[in-house]
């Protein structure tokens, strides 16, 4: 009989929304359970369980984490008017991610899933596109409003000793608009700023760091100033003897240079622009599922999800009960990420060398030619290659995973 391997510490899993829910689901009972001993401390982030728990249970979540130290998260809604309508929201919540990310205080490391059978879209490309993302503030926790008529708009900060406030003009509204406020902290960039570093020195490749600071000659030139002292005064001489660089430039010059090269670099973005660049590195390499996402946190903290969306197109042909093609890599090497990051941390090598075979069971099930939609049409043309449904990709790699394990 087969033993299951024990994974000592409790690990938080954050279950999601839609499509992806129903996947998260057939890849525990498929790919996990049949050879995983897990203690999961479970948070079901479902947009609805959100709304009837005023959003506790995402705070609950990131808490979670920080006693644990590993969560795994599936993807999720950030309502809009409409899902408010869709779901009968209280109202439009904010990004659950935004919550987990702002109270863990971490930095987002984005890298595609390579397949030896699909090319990346730029051909130019022939390493892996690390995206550094930080994790707090911009839109993400930002305050809006609705102008409802003509008036002056001033930002006012009120100083906590007492002292005299200041007031700044921002705009004259001559009748109807709208308004955005964005934030951030000193502390948080500058931890954002030591886990490039750190994480481009550890992988031993070149970092690029990009914002707008022409036009954001505050905001986003507070993000540069930051990063090049800390660079002079901690990490030139270690990037020097590593034979990596680090250098600065604005995110225009950025993308046209991304663009040439040959990837291989971690590219740090602000926020939103994290959010937005790493979409397209991801569809560039075959498919917003095919991106692997970890948010990292200073106080030693970890949570591994998936970097897409919740498939809301497929999810309403399966309750149809139409066939779906959708695919799973994102959500599977989620599970991966945790479980050997679980396992460095609890010095388990049974549970690290599960999450290689894992991940070496779903790359060869894409590589002999099965694959979901969104990869056919982009693969290198094959006869051998086949078109599968949603469970029959999952079972699929459930099969190469079985046969790893008995040594076929």
């Amino acid at each position: 009989m087969f033993r299951k391997i024990p994974v000592k510490t409790t690990i938080v899993e954050m279950d999601g929304d839609e499509m992806t829910r129903i996947m998260w689901q057939m890849v525990k009972d498929k790919l996990l359970f049949p050879y995983l001993d897990m203690n999961i401390d479970y948070y079901d982030l479902h947009v609805k369980h959100r709304d009837d728990t005023d959003d506790q249970v995402t705070v609950d979540a990131a808490r979670a984490i920080m006693k644990y130290k590993v969560g795994i998260k599936c993807a999720t809604i950030t309502p809009n008017e409409d899902r408010v309508q869709e779901y009968r929201l209280k109202k439009a919540w904010k990004s659950p991610n935004g919550t987990i990310r702002a109270m863990l205080d971490g930095t987002v490391f984005r890298k595609p899933i390579l397949v030896k059978n699909i090319k990346p879209a730029v051909l130019s490309w022939k390493k892996p596109i690390t995206i550094g993302r930080h994790a707090y503030g911009d839109v993400y926790s930002n305050t809006e409003f609705f102008i409802s008529q003509p008036g002056k708009l001033e930002l006012v900060f009120t100083p906590a000793d007492g002292n005299k406030e200041t007031r700044v003009p921002v705009f004259n509204f001559p009748g109807r608009g709208i308004a955005q406020v964005n934030h951030n902290l000193e502390q948080s960039i500058l931890s954002f700023a030591r886990a490039c570093f750190t994480y481009a020195l550890s992988e031993k490749i070149d970092l690029w760091f990009s914002t707008k600071d022409t036009i954001s000659k505050v905001y986003d030139a507070g993000f540069r100033d930051i990063f090049e002292k800390e660079f002079a005064q901690n990490w030139k001489d270690k990037f020097k003897a590593a034979g990596i660089e680090y250098f600065f430039t604005l995110i225009d010059d950025a993308v046209a240079r991304i663009i040439k090269s040959e990837g291989g670099m971690l590219w740090a973005l602000k926020n939103y622009d994290g959010d937005v660049l790493s979409d397209m590195i991801a569809s560039a390499n075959g498919s917003l599922a095919m991106m692997t996402s970890v948010l990292v946190s200073p106080n030693g903290w970890f949570e591994y999800e998936a970097a897409h969306g919740t498939v809301q197109k497929h999810y309403y042909k399966h309750l149809k009960g139409e066939e779906t093609s959708s695919n799973s890599m994102a959500l599977i090497f989620a599970w991966s990420g945790g479980l050997r990051k679980r396992g460095e941390l609890d010095g388990t090598p049974e549970v690290i060398a599960f999450a290689d075979k894992l991940e070496k069971a779903a790359l060869n099930t894409i590589e002999e030619g099965v694959m979901t939609g969104d990869l056919l049409a982009l693969a290198d043309k094959n006869d051998a290659n086949k078109k599968v449904t949603t469970t029959g990709f999952i079972e699929a790699i459930a099969a190469n995973l079985q046969k790893i394990f008995h040594g076929q």
